[in-house]
């Protein structure tokens, strides 16, 4: 697995701060277990701020934005994360890549359980399920239809999407097994997803979609996305 979509900057930053939510960083751990590149850039990121901490200075009414961003990250690296959230977020290390084809993540294991073909899926609209984790209602897995075109839609918050089989196309590209969406505010897109398999992905929302066909608007309350 060489995935080509990696994981923002600013969400690396965020998940070794302890600043994601719990369901943004069960995703993003998913996506760094399989990605050699974001562990480097998440282990820069700690190194970095682990000589922030040790420089922290009093803040100053002339602090530009970088440095304002900085002294938040500073306040999460230096209040201690529950060790229930660290054991939840931080599993990438025990458990790389799996070779099971049947296996999920293990970093799902806690809210989905281990195989897939175990899962019981909900069905949502033609050619789309879902699974919403217990407790983490915008937490869920997506299980996508072959050759099927999802509504056109933004985001009012952040979307992270690791795809864990099959794979979709949109106006960011092609994404495949191990790749991750790391989508904003800005973005607006129309995944496709490849003919031949159902495109399955762990999905994390921080604030609901923005659909711009009205009838997929109508709807939205009924499948609280």
């Amino acid at each position: 697995m060489n995935p080509r979509h990696h994981l923002d900057a600013s969400t690396v930053l965020g998940y070794a701060a302890g600043a994601l939510s719990l369901e943004l960083a069960i995703v993003a751990a998913t996506h760094l277990a399989a990605c050699a590149h974001c562990r480097r850039q998440l282990e820069n990121a700690e190194q970095v701020g682990g000589i922030l901490v040790e420089q922290q200075q009093p803040a100053t009414a002339e602090d530009d934005h970088q440095q304002a961003l900085r002294r938040a990250m500073l306040e999460h690296l230096s209040t201690p994360v529950p060790a229930g959230r660290v054991q939840a977020v931080r599993t990438e290390e025990q458990d790389p890549v799996p070779t099971d084809p049947d296996r999920l993540p293990v970093t799902l294991h806690p809210y989905f359980g281990a195989s897939y073909r175990a899962l019981r899926w909900r069905w949502i609209s033609p050619g789309v399920q879902c699974i919403r984790a217990a407790g983490l209602n915008t937490l869920l897995l997506l299980k996508i239809a072959p050759s099927r075109a999802l509504p056109a839609h933004g985001h009012d918050g952040t979307e992270l999407t690791q795809i864990l089989l099959g794979s979709y196309d949109d106006a960011l590209g092609h994404f495949a097994p191990g790749d991750v969406a790391d989508l904003d505010s800005e973005t607006q897109h129309q995944p496709v997803t490849t003919a031949g398999a159902p495109c399955v992905c762990v999905s994390a929302l921080d604030a609901p979609l923005r659909f711009s066909g009205w009838l997929a608007s109508r709807l939205q309350p009924l499948f609280k996305l």
